[in-house]
């Protein structure tokens, strides 16, 4: 994680009271050190949103064509590890949208026009799933590989079979082995 140095002090409640909340609140409703992972996913949703302004009016071309500039930005700085994060950041999509408006201005302040937390987050969400879903996917069939292979290795090797926690009829590993998953091998398209 990219260390937090001081900001303006500005936060998201910052508007609605008078006091801050204790240390210890701040301290146990803290999501930036776990949703850093979403920062490519917050990207890539923002990028769609500032279309959409440009279709509703809201971002004329030479602003979205300035955030989206800073959005490329920004997704260089938080793969190179060269983002920093302020103590005001309370999350990935707070510190995105406040490095974008420090690059675009007024027009960066805009691409939260239309959009609330919950729905960016729920987006982010499910961009991430999408993404990590690839990844358990070619885990699961490396491990089929593994398994099928292990399998053939095998040879006419017999094993105890078990049923209701008692040993059973012998099995072979082999079969045993394919037990713990599909035998097709191959790779997600």
């Amino acid at each position: 994680m990219t260390p937090i140095t001081e900001g303006d002090g500005k936060t998201l409640w910052h508007g609605r009271f008078a006091g801050g909340p204790a240390d210890q609140l701040l301290a146990y409703t803290v999501s930036l050190p776990y949703d850093q992972r979403l920062a490519p996913d917050d990207i890539a949703g923002s990028r769609a949103h500032v279309r959409g302004l440009v279709r509703g009016g809201i971002l004329d071309g030479d602003e979205a064509a300035s955030v989206l500039g800073a959005l490329d930005t920004v997704e260089e700085e938080l793969a190179e590890g060269r983002f920093v994060f302020v103590a005001s950041d309370e999350d990935i999509h707070t510190a995105v949208e406040r490095r974008v408006t420090e690059l675009a201005g007024d027009a960066g302040a805009k691409i939260h026009t239309g959009r609330s937390r919950n729905d960016q987050v729920a987006t982010d969400l499910r961009l991430y799933a999408k993404r990590a879903l690839i990844s358990v996917a070619e885990g699961v069939l490396a491990l089929q590989e593994v398994l099928q292979r292990r399998a053939e290795e095998a040879g006419d090797a017999y094993l105890p079979g078990y049923t209701h926690l008692q040993r059973a009829q012998p099995v072979l590993l082999s079969h045993h082995l394919l037990a713990h998953g599909r035998a097709r091998c191959g790779r997600v398209q």
